[in-house]
């Protein structure tokens, strides 16, 4: 498998995002004034009709990392879905340099390592964020 293989990813796509995480919110928030919105449909996981058993994937995973479909039916899964979304909004660039040897295997890393801890960072942040 190719390492450019996310600057494939076929439009439009789908982003299933977690909306009760701050980040996630921020991140839709920018996504949703973008100048190729059109390119992304937004589906939040948490949503009372999100059905993940639909998709053939569980909650849980879906939670534990960022998801994304393809119009082709390929999914993107953790940072990968980070550099589909960023390589379809046209930010083609800065994904093949994220996935060149060595740095992509720290930014893996570290997404790995802030979504494991992004419920407890989203919390400080938020209280970081009303104290202010």
């Amino acid at each position: 498998m190719s390492r450019y293989r996310t600057l494939d990813a076929a439009t439009p796509v789908t982003l299933y995002h977690d909306g009760h995480c701050p980040f996630c919110r921020v991140e839709v928030a920018w996504l949703t004034r973008h100048r190729h919105q059109e390119r992304v449909k937004l589906v939040d996981i948490q949503s009372s009709d999100f059905n993940a058993d639909a998709l053939d994937r569980t909650l849980n995973d879906m939670m534990g990392q960022l998801h994304l479909l393809d119009s082709k039916g390929i999914w993107y899964v953790g940072m990968d879905a980070s550099r589909a979304l960023y390589a379809v909004l046209g930010y083609r660039r800065l994904v093949k340099l994220s996935c060149l040897p060595g740095l992509r295997n720290v930014m893996n890393s570290g997404y790995r390592f802030f979504a494991r801890r992004r419920i407890r960072l989203g919390q400080w942040w938020k209280k970081r964020q009303s104290r202010q």
